[in-house]
């Protein structure tokens, strides 16, 4: 059995440091997903596991690599620049739904019907603070404002 082997099944490392590892239940957990999820990103090779006799085992460090690593729409790119850059003031329909409370299919209706102002880059749609705004006063103040004839 070689070294690297030993030190796997010991639980430490050269530097005598035990090592930290999860099951792929903790891995879930930890991450907020499913325990499929993990299992799918070791086998796409997303995520470094090694599997002791019947067991999978990760290593924390591993882990949050592939946290950091992640894929996520707030992170996505067009044109060498952020999609969603809300310090310019830039928001995704779940985003701008979220803000004004109110579902993400009211968002894609108002801005297809043309009472929100939204642009598209790529297949994203993006909308504006001010055009959030100006859709929160002119429409949403105004349907809770009107009562309800019966």
């Amino acid at each position: 059995m070689d070294q690297e082997n030993r030190e796997q099944m010991s639980g430490s490392c050269a530097s005598g440091q035990p090592k930290k590892v999860v099951s792929i239940t903790e891995a879930a957990r930890i991450n907020n997903v499913t325990r499929q999820a993990i299992y799918v990103a070791i086998k796409q090779k997303k995520l470094k596991a090694h599997k002791d006799s019947t067991r999978w085992t990760i290593d924390l460090d591993d882990l949050e690599a592939y946290r950091r690593q992640k894929y996520s729409r707030t992170k996505s790119m067009f044109q060498g620049e952020l999609l969603f850059d809300n310090n310019k003031g830039y928001y995704s329909v779940n985003q701008a739904a979220k803000m004004l409370g109110v579902p993400a299919q009211k968002i894609y209706y108002a801005t297809r019907v043309g009472l929100l102002k939204a642009s598209r880059k790529g297949a994203a749609w993006v909308i504006h603070t001010s055009d959030i705004e100006g859709y929160k006063e002119n429409y949403l103040s105004k349907q809770q404002q009107t009562p309800e004839v019966m």
